[in-house]
């Protein structure tokens, strides 16, 4: 049973996924990745990752989706997107490579056996969420807090630019 709802939201999420990039109406185009973001929640699901699941819903299928539509919606006067059909060859030669690439590092890869200190059996204990939240708030403090001034500093930047946009 498990392994046939993997096909499905895996194969749901490549359908929706290849439906995003090859749709010629972008709002349909928005509305095809919002299944895939729902179906790759579902995926976190099956892996027991219930913090990143929901995360992956109020986020990604909230608000990026949303900035999405509302970009396409207010810099767009046309929503069908320019197919340019010249470009279709080279990006299938590089697709095909990358691909090659990807089997490649596969096969040639080992995968190590070691453990680390957080294994299934601790993390079910201590719970998902948990886990997370004292590896976030303890042994990577610092980098989320980087991670948090960096934003700042951009959201101050953006709206010092919209300002000054809307002075002149």
């Amino acid at each position: 049973m498990l392994s046939f709802l993997f096909f499905y939201l895996a194969g749901v999420t490549v359908i929706s996924s290849l439906l995003v990039i090859s749709l010629r109406n972008i709002v349909y185009s928005v509305l095809a990745l919002l299944v895939a973001f729902i179906h790759i929640a579902g995926l976190y699901l099956l892996l027991n990752a219930e913090f990143i699941a929901a995360i992956q819903i109020v986020v990604y299928a909230g608000a990026i989706l949303i900035f999405y539509l509302f970009g396409v919606m207010f810099f767009s006067t046309n929503l069908k997107a320019k197919v340019i059909h010249h470009q279709y060859p080279i990006a299938i030669i590089i697709g095909l490579f990358i691909l090659g690439e990807f089997i490649v590092a596969i096969y040639s890869s080992t995968f190590s056996m070691n453990r680390g200190e957080y294994t299934v059996q601790k993390i079910a204990e201590a719970g998902n969420t948990e886990t997370i939240g004292m590896l976030l708030y303890g042994v990577y403090l610092l980098p989320v807090e980087i991670a948090s001034l960096i934003l700042l500093v951009a959201m101050i930047g953006a709206i010092f630019l919209a300002k000054r946009e809307l002075k002149t």
